[in-house]
């Protein structure tokens, strides 16, 4: 099982970005998705998490700016970035609380990480 993300990239203050992660391999269901992010010189934090319930929880620096949804279908959890600051340049991590085929066990499973850079 692998975690894809993308849509990362420069844009001004203010500006929105959307990123997209699309989980692949055998799988069976997922049940939490999110994403993280890490700064230059700082720990890895959680940005937002969405359950198989749709519950959300959102770091308190990006409430009211940014929405994370999914779709079940096709394994997909997005991120919507909206009034973007200095402060939110960071990499971009998703992570997936994953049931594999063949398996009774969840594995947690983390993508390859995007960069978002919010620069003038």
């Amino acid at each position: 099982v692998q975690l894809q993300a993308s849509g990362g990239g420069l844009v001004q203050p203010g500006g929105s970005l959307k990123l997209s992660c699309a989980a692949s391999g055998n799988i069976i269901t997922i049940n939490d998705m999110g994403w993280f992010r890490q700064a230059p010189g700082k720990q890895r934090e959680l940005v937002a998490s969405i359950t198989l319930g749709r519950r959300t929880i959102y770091a308190d620096s990006v409430k009211d700016r940014f929405t994370i949804s999914r779709n079940d279908a096709n394994h997909t959890v997005f991120l919507q970035m909206s009034s973007l600051k200095p402060e939110d340049t960071a990499h971009y991590y998703c992570n997936a609380d994953v049931l594999p085929t063949h398996s009774s066990t969840y594995r947690d499973v983390w993508g390859q990480g995007t960069l978002v850079t919010v620069s003038s």
